[in-house]
């Protein structure tokens, strides 16, 4: 009977994980592990992101978001500047995005990703209309759970400071 139990558990466990990551939106949102929600700092803007425990996130001005088979974010509409609607796509390479495409201002913007050692963003190249631009990102601090809470950035000359704070289900 003993033996039964814990087959019974093993074959449960993977169902039960699966099921906490049944959306890989903590994914997109440069995280891992059990996020109830990550507020943002960046440019004197403040942001907001809440997860399911499914993993599901919910934002102000996010609109539909189309899943693959497997729950990564294929598109995402989101209210852009001025109220506008905009459509971004997503390319996802060993479990991270790799590339963001967009139109933005009636321009296609495409926004290759690459990482560090830790999973954290090491810099985005973004193409604008032809034109190529790379934002770097140092200063990485993290929290207990290896997610990053704190990193800067240098764009067109501009140093910026990000950071963020983390809350997780127990």
């Amino acid at each position: 009977m003993k033996k039964a139990l814990m087959m019974l558990a093993l074959l449960v466990a993977p169902i039960a994980m699966q099921a906490q990551t049944k959306f890989h939106d903590v994914e997109l949102n440069e995280c891992t592990g059990p996020v109830k929600s990550i507020s943002t700092s960046f440019m004197g803007r403040d942001q907001v992101t809440n997860f399911s425990q499914d993993g599901k996130m919910q934002r102000e001005g996010m609109g539909e978001v189309v899943y693959d088979e497997n729950g990564y974010a294929k598109s995402v509409e989101m209210e852009g500047m001025q109220g506008q609607k905009m459509k971004i796509n997503y390319t996802w390479e060993n479990g991270k995005v790799k590339t963001q495409t967009m139109d933005m201002m009636g321009q296609g913007v495409t926004i290759t990703l690459s990482y560090n050692d830790k999973g954290a963003i090491a810099a985005q190249s973004m193409n604008f209309g032809g034109q190529e631009m790379s934002t770097p990102y140092t200063d990485y601090k993290y929290d207990d759970h290896g997610n990053w809470i704190y990193r800067k950035s240098s764009m067109m000359g501009r140093d910026m400071e990000q950071s963020r704070t983390i809350t997780y289900y127990e």
